[in-house]
């Protein structure tokens, strides 16, 4: 199962209610995060993942409500016994960032492997244990990207076509496995034996950005789309549009015609203290949409 976890829904500031958001995402044993504000460690605590297997740390932005955890959260990473080394990953500006936040970190027990995108690769793909990491540059007040976790589905095997080539049965996990297999100067290729690709899984995170267009397009068929809702009302429009956040409306809209399944809103204003009083002006134009709240969690599952 693919796992998600929304560590919490705030913007700008924690409150007592009310942690920054940041998101878990977990597979095959192995977890990534997405952004990092101040007490993200004691929200994933209370969450009970642990710690240790989480493969990449991923920065859609430097504001500290997205970074100020992060000294704590790599010594809880070292206290939970980790030693390989740990990716992060960000827009230009990552290793003065990283450097700052380590001078009241250091000596850590794991390499820390920086991959900073330069302004013409904040469109990037990677490969992190079993997900596949996908970035798009979008709209605020300093470089910033949104993120996509996706899963590949495996095709499915067809023992009959196996069968049907003679092949010794010791091969054909090789085959299943997405490998060449040459046997007595015949070489047999996955395709053979293999249906046809199988829709995966994908989750889009989206904080800090107006609905710029690519981001449009990023989240296209998403099973999940955490999407920003800094203020509830249409009103706040202008505010939105000033300091590059997003209404409800907005987050809906996208979600609407970017055919997504769900939508996760998040991020809210410190001075929106009811998001429930505003979530009809996101059902009204999606009504999958759903208000985060802190550890608020899912398993995704491969369709039948």
């Amino acid at each position: 199962m693919f796992d998600v976890a929304l560590l919490g829904c705030g913007g700008t500031m924690p409150l007592p209610n009310r942690w920054l958001t940041a998101l878990l995402a977990s597979y095959n044993g192995k977890m990534v995060l997405i952004d990092c504000g101040e007490g993200t460690q004691v929200t994933m605590k209370m969450l009970g993942w642990g710690f240790k297997t989480i493969e990449a740390i991923c920065f859609t932005h430097y504001h500290a409500d997205h970074v100020a955890g992060i000294p704590g959260l790599l010594f809880a990473i070292a206290n939970a016994g980790r030693t390989e080394p740990l990716t992060l990953i960000g827009p230009s500006g990552l290793a003065p960032v990283i450097a700052g936040v380590t001078v009241i970190a250091p000596h850590l027990p794991y390499e820390l492997k920086l991959v900073e995108l330069a302004a013409e690769e904040m469109n990037s793909v990677h490969r992190i244990g079993d997900f596949i990491v996908r970035t798009v540059p979008v709209q605020h007040t300093v470089p910033c990207v949104s993120y996509s976790l996706e899963v590949e589905r495996g095709r499915k095997f067809d023992a009959r076509k196996a069968s049907e080539l003679d092949l010794p049965v010791v091969y054909w996990g090789r085959l299943q496995k997405g490998e060449d297999v040459t046997v007595d100067g015949r070489t047999y290729t996955p395709g053979m034996v293999l249906g046809p690709p199988r829709k995966g899984l994908k989750v889009c995170y989206s904080t800090d950005t107006r609905p710029v267009p690519q981001l449009l397009e990023f989240i296209q068929g998403a099973d999940l789309f955490i999407g920003e809702g800094m203020y509830g009302d249409d009103e706040s429009l202008p505010k939105a549009e000033e300091h590059g956040h997003m209404l409800f409306s907005e987050a809906a809209t996208l979600a609407r015609d970017g055919g997504v399944k769900e939508l996760w809103l998040t991020h809210y204003s410190p001075s929106l203290h009811n998001p429930k009083d505003y979530l009809e002006h996101a059902v009204a134009i999606f009504p999958h949409t759903q208000l985060g709240y802190d550890r608020l969690t899912t398993s995704l599952r491969f369709a039948p």
